[in-house]
């Protein structure tokens, strides 16, 4: 089952930008950072020794960025596991679970409609 929030998503202009303000100025530490596509990263910060970052997301990448609210992402140690058990439950999920390079994720919704993300 889901064992910490891990991220929530902060869309910028400019990920350099932003990556010198949350640990220069701010004093997070970066916690990860990989190359996904031309000039972008997945770039997570967060204060230092918190298991819980900030991933700092470029607006150019989500086209609908201004009408998204806090992107909160779970994570559990077997998405494929928690997956079927919550929708067992009840839970409505926005497809099936994805494998990725930076690992495998699923999105649910609540009653309210708002969108939430499952990862290990």
């Amino acid at each position: 089952m889901i064992r910490k929030i891990a991220t929530v998503a902060v869309y910028v202009e400019d990920q350099q930008k932003a990556k010198s303000f949350w640990t220069e100025k701010v004093g997070f530490e970066i916690k990860q950072e990989h190359p996904m596509g031309p000039d972008s990263s997945w770039l997570e910060v967060g204060p230092i020794g918190a298991e819980t970052a900030l991933v700092i997301y470029p607006k150019r990448m989500m086209k609908n960025w201004g009408e998204l609210k806090a992107s909160i992402v779970f994570v559990c140690e077997d998405v494929q596991a928690t997956y079927a058990t919550m929708k067992a439950n009840g839970v409505e999920f926005e497809g099936e679970p994805n494998k990725m390079q930076w690992g495998t994720f699923v999105s649910f919704t609540d009653e309210d409609g708002n969108s939430f993300l499952l990862k290990e």
